[in-house]
C-alpha cells in the first residue's frame, strides 16, 4: 500500500462509529505531508497496527505495552515506510514472534487518532494509527519482545474485564463480531 492507495482507501472509508468518523479527514490531510510516515514529524505521524484474531474469531492477541502500561493491539511506527500493511505485519511479527500471520484483507479495518504522552526527549504528539485485521493460530508459540511487559491471547468475552475501558479496542471487538455475522 503506497501513499496514493492509502489516500484513496481513506477517502472511501466509512464507519458508523462517530469518534472514528470524526478524524478520517485528519488522516486524509496527513497523507499530503512528506514527513507523515516519520516520527520526526513531532505534531503527529502515521503508525500501523495489527488487530490479531484467531481464525475462529474467539480470541485476540494483545500486548501489555511497556512504555504506556496498557493492553493494546500490536503495532508501531512507520519509520519512513509508506506501506502500512507491511509495517503492521512487521511490527506484529517482531512483537509476537509469530511467523504465520495472515492479512484478512488489504483494506483498512480501523482508524484511531490518539495522543501519546510526553517522555524525555519526545514531546506529546498524535499517532494516526491505521489498523488491519490479521489472523494467527492460537497454538503457535509466542515470543515476547522487549517492548512488552506481557503478551497474551484473550477471549473476546474477557477483554473488557482484563483490560478495562478502551474505546478503540472495544470498537475493534465490535467490528470483529459484526464481520462474523456477515460471513
Amino acid at each position: 500500500m503506497d501513499r496514493l492507495t492509502l489516500k484513496a482507501q481513506l477517502q472511501k472509508y466509512r464507519t458508523p462509529y462517530e469518534e472514528e468518523a470524526g478524524f478520517i479527514q485528519d488522516f486524509i490531510n496527513l497523507t499530503e505531508d512528506p514527513l507523515a510516515y516519520k516520527r520526526e514529524r513531532l505534531a503527529g505521524h502515521f503508525t500501523a497496527s495489527s488487530w490479531i484474531v484467531n481464525p475462529a474469531r474467539t480470541h485476540t492477541l494483545l500486548t501489555l505495552h511497556k512504555k504506556l502500561g496498557r493492553w493494546l493491539q500490536l503495532g508501531g511506527h512507520a519509520d519512513g515506510d509508506e506501506d502500512l500493511i507491511a509495517v503492521a505485519l512487521k511490527e506484529a511479527q517482531e512483537e509476537s514472534g509469530l511467523s504465520n500471520l495472515r492479512l484478512v484483507e488489504s483494506s483498512i479495518f480501523d482508524l484511531d487518532k490518539h495522543i501519546i504522552p510526553e517522555r524525555p526527549h519526545v514531546p506529546e504528539h498524535f499517532h494516526y494509527d491505521v489498523r488491519f485485521m490479521i489472523e494467527a493460530e492460537l497454538k503457535d508459540q509466542l515470543v515476547m519482545s522487549n517492548e512488552s511487559i506481557s503478551l497474551a491471547w484473550f477471549t473476546f468475552d474477557s477483554v473488557v474485564d482484563m483490560i478495562g475501558y478502551n474505546p478503540s479496542i472495544l470498537r475493534m471487538l465490535e467490528k470483529t463480531s459484526k464481520s462474523e455475522i456477515l460471513l
